[in-house]
């Protein structure tokens, strides 16, 4: 049953204009078209205030929420909804406008608002999602460097682990500077890869035509990687500092699972924050995390078993953590792993997502009911 004498308002946000809908008991009462600049925000806020706006809700348009949220964050209880479920309730006319439609539905309690973690847990997760941002950065500017050394057709890349190993730095150092003597070059590569390769092939791969050219767009490349690898490990350090400082016990606790080290730690805590109260299950924070399975079925017959969309940067992190975590001898997820692979002969990649799941399930448990990480393995022992 409705409250009475509410009001309440609906926000249709645009990059560059928001228009608002104010309605009542006696239906809608306001509208108006804003600008986004800060004035006028205050000033849309200055006339939901006019109006006695007790509540409102905004569509989770890309960014352009964001600044508004902020605004408006001290005066009115917001709800932030998903303009998919918007779109689905039943009810619409087609000349309703966007504000006044989700001004409706607010005023008849058909929505709920989205998660939107504490100021603390936002700032960690600009944070995090800078560092994805910078490792694909990282990783598109290492490519770039390894076709600069492909012209010069150097192929050291073919030999060594990785284009971001320390023998390949140090080659890429040598070159930048302008030194193509073979003998230092392959003072570079590590042991192992010489034994492995062989000194006269590691010597052929490391033979080419350097120009001054060629060492200098080497070294700019060098430069730049250098820089986003500064930035990244300055947004690490403040992201631990933060968790130190407002989360050490959570920090502490989730280092206690297999395959969750410091990185990973500060951004399973940026995505999810620690206060789990909007999931009333593990079941409901997995589902948003995009780690449960979807079934398609039809007719009796499975067409697919794929994982719904969520959180791709808390699924990406718990992704990393699921494969050490099956490479951590004497733990239950390693012999999970092992007993899924080798025994049962499943897939690899749907056994770590399985993982992935559990350690989100171990989360929850930990953060809801102040729970320690228990392997089942060493109770016991």
């Amino acid at each position: 049953m409705n409250r009475p004498n509410r009001t309440v308002a609906g926000l249709d946000v645009h990059k560059d204009s928001v228009f608002l809908c104010v309605i009542n008991d006696s239906g809608k009462i306001f509208e108006s078209k804003y600008g986004v600049l800060t004035p006028d925000l205050d000033r849309m806020a200055s006339d939901m205030q006019h109006y006695g706006v007790s509540e409102l809700a905004l569509e989770s348009t890309s960014i352009y929420w964001i600044p508004i949220w902020r605004v408006l964050e001290e005066m009115f209880d917001q709800k932030l909804v998903n303009p998919y479920f918007i779109k689905q309730l039943p009810g619409r006319k087609t000349d309703v406008k966007d504000a006044e439609w989700i001004a409706t539905c607010v005023y008849k309690e058909l929505i709920r608002g989205s998660y939107v973690p504490e100021l603390i847990i936002q700032e960690l997760r600009q944070y995090d999602r800078r560092i994805f941002d910078l490792n694909k950065e990282i990783a598109h500017k290492l490519v770039k460097q390894d076709a600069c050394l492909q012209r010069c057709n150097i192929r050291i890349s073919n030999y060594v682990s990785t284009i971001d190993s320390k023998s390949y730095k140090g080659v890429v150092q040598l070159l930048s500077e302008g030194i193509i003597d073979l003998e230092e070059l392959i003072k570079c590569i590590h042991g192992r890869t010489i034994n492995k390769h062989g000194r006269a092939t590691l010597l052929s791969a490391l033979t080419g035509v350097v120009t001054a050219v060629d060492s200098d767009i080497i070294r700019m490349l060098m430069i730049e990687i250098n820089m986003l690898q500064t930035h990244k490990a300055e947004c690490q350090e403040k992201m631990t500092a933060l968790c130190n400082l407002h989360y050490p016990k959570q920090l502490s606790q989730l280092q206690t699972i297999p395959g969750v080290k410091e990185r990973t730690a500060t951004s399973i805590i940026a995505e999810v924050g620690v206060d789990l109260k909007m999931f009333a299950t593990a079941a409901a924070l997995v589902s948003w995390c995009g780690l449960h399975p979807r079934n398609e079925e039809s007719a009796g017959k499975i067409k697919g078993r794929k994982i719904t969309h969520g959180n791709k940067y808390l699924r990406k992190t718990l992704i990393e953590c699921a494969w050490a975590a099956s490479r951590t001898q004497g733990s239950f997820l390693n012999k999970f792993s092992y007993t899924q692979v080798t025994v049962r002969k499943k897939n690899k990649m749907k056994v770590q997502v399985a993982i992935a799941r559990k350690i989100l399930v171990a989360v929850w448990h930990m953060f809801t009911k102040d729970q320690e990480y228990i392997d089942i393995l060493k109770i016991g022992s």
